[in-house]
């Protein structure tokens, strides 16, 4: 036991041993957000169940907090919900729906052990589905996979697991298969188990857990006939044919179990939430930037993976999420920021899902605070005690959509400088500056169009500065140096120019499309011009 942590090394390690650290991921209006709500009902952090669109009553979802969000029916920030199931504590990171906000779900899973990628039954694996996939395979996160709305009209389970291995090359592994096709949901029954069928009666709106019902497997083949003798053969051929589940396999990304139900009437989440406790690994040495590894049962060490501002407005307050990956975190401990070697303490320290707070004293490797009014920090931090840790950077990625910010009353340019500011340090997005138009006229740069909405609505509604933005034409972006900004200055292009980015200083060649980098590159072939992260690939 070291000085700094209060705790003997072997709790912490017990502790981190009960920690399940995961996020969600799917294409938009796969049900996500009904996901997240029921995997949280199961475990009974909540009472009722919400839906995106709220309808006869019903509530809307507990994660979806801004405004934006609620009108779209879409998640465009992220949100962490811890609770318990099965004496394990359950870290539920919540990840931008829309694929215009790919960037902010990279750095969500950044700081998740394993990923649930939801499929939808009716249009299977779709493009943003995609490339999450890819960056889960970027970072080494295990996947499991929930073909949801099974409960709907859709395509066939086999073709579907078929896509799978073919567009994702991953080995599907059932777990659980649907007795009935799509649209027609008759049961469940488990791959470990095929003696029993699990029969579930839908409640009004799927407000509650659906009741669940065993049938035997004689009483399942005299009730359903050819529905049960049908997922039978269906699941063992599949299973016949494939490797069958392996631990190794899941957690090297080789295989990914496989679930079917439908969030929105919650069947079949309880044993999607089963099997988070059961196959999903728990927080493990993370590598640092220098080379080796922080141990999970060393001193405190955590990765700033998202900055929040106005999550209350009655506060408008600025929260730092951050994942503890090793030691115990206690809140007023002093931490180091390992970017700028300073010390600052955290007084106020919180767990966060939406707009709901509760006050966090202890935490464990695996478990995500909220570090409230943290001015210092920036995404991507790296906070310690006791022996020097910094993970390594989380990457940018390449903006393709370049808009001109200024405010439409320009008496309000200290809220607008104030605004840009707070809007550039989330991450919410890449904020441009240039000699040629100043501070007054910053460049927004999105990895897509979207996130211009996001900096409107918040801009006017947050920090009382409407803004205009005027789309530039620029769609590609390039790292450059000195020298590149000097020679592209040289050339006096009409269709290319060279902005600071200001977060890292970060020299940005860019260009109108790839023939006029292609003409540049051609003519000054020395000159440094290095991509950025274009996609989850």
């Amino acid at each position: 036991m070291s000085n700094e942590q209060s705790v003997p090394v072997v709790q912490i390690l017990n502790e981190a041993g009960r920690r399940r650290t995961f996020a969600v991921i799917s294409h938009p209006d796969a049900g996500k957000s009904t996901l997240t709500e029921a995997l949280a009902l199961h475990a009974r952090a909540i009472t009722s169940a919400g839906a995106v669109h709220a309808k006869g009553g019903r509530r809307g979802v507990t994660s979806d907090w801004m405004e934006l969000e609620r009108e779209r029916g879409i998640s465009v920030t992220s949100a962490a919900l811890q609770f318990d199931h099965r004496g394990h504590v359950m870290n539920l990171v919540d990840t931008p729906g829309h694929a215009d906000f790919s960037e902010d779900t990279y750095r969500v899973l950044s700081a998740v052990d394993c990923a649930i990628m939801l499929v939808d039954a009716a249009k299977g694996l779709e493009e943003q589905t995609r490339k999450l996939f890819a960056v889960c395979r970027h970072r080494g996160v295990p996947v499991i996979t929930f073909i949801n709305k099974w409960d709907r009209r859709g395509r066939d389970a086999l073709t579907l697991l078929e896509d799978i291995e073919t567009h994702l090359g991953i080995t599907p592994v059932p777990v659980v298969w649907p007795v009935g096709v799509a649209g027609n949901l008759r049961g469940l029954v488990e791959a470990a188990n095929t003696e029993e069928m699990l029969r579930y009666t839908k409640v009004p709106a799927g407000t509650h857990a659906a009741l669940e019902e065993r049938l035997t497997s004689d009483q399942a083949a005299e009730q359903e006939g050819e529905d049960w003798e049908t997922a039978l053969e269906e699941l063992e051929l599949v299973l016949s044919s494939g490797p069958g589940y392996d631990q190794e396999a899941f957690e090297s990304g080789k295989i990914s179990p496989v679930f079917f139900g439908a969030a929105l009437t919650n069947i079949g989440v309880k044993l999607l939430l089963d099997a988070v406790v059961d196959l999903a690994p728990s927080p493990a040495p993370r590598p640092l930037a220098n080379g080796g590894s922080r141990e999970v049962g060393e001193e405190f060490s955590g990765l700033v993976f998202k900055i929040q501002a106005n999550m209350d407005p009655a506060h408008r307050d600025r929260i730092a999420f951050v994942r503890v990956c090793s030691g115990m975190f206690e809140r007023g401990m002093n931490v180091t920021r390992a970017a700028s070697g300073r010390s600052f303490a955290t007084k106020y320290a919180s767990t966060v899902f939406g707009a709901e707070r509760t006050v966090v004293d202890r935490a464990f490797p695996g478990d995500v605070v909220g570090l409230i009014n943290a001015g210092a920090l920036r995404v991507g931090d790296t906070l310690y005690t006791g022996r020097k840790a910094e993970f390594p950077p989380l990457p940018a990625f390449a903006p393709e959509y370049f808009g001109v910010a200024r405010p439409k009353d320009i008496s309000r340019s200290k809220q607008f400088r104030k605004g840009v500011s707070q809007l550039d340090e989330e991450g919410v997005i890449q904020v441009l500056v240039s000699d040629r138009r100043g501070d007054q006229a910053p460049v927004m740069a999105a990895v897509g169009p979207m996130q211009f909405d996001v900096v409107l609505h918040r801009m006017e509604h947050e920090f009382s500065c409407p803004i205009t933005l005027d789309r530039l034409s620029y769609q590609l972006a390039r790292v450059t140096d000195p020298q590149g900004a000097e020679e592209l200055a040289k050339a006096r292009l009409t269709d290319a120019e060279v902005l600071t980015r200001r977060s890292d200083e970060a020299l940005l060649a860019l260009f109108a499309d790839k023939w006029h980098l292609s003409a540049f590159q051609r003519a000054k072939p020395d000159i440094m011009l290095r991509p950025l992260i274009a996609t989850a690939d």
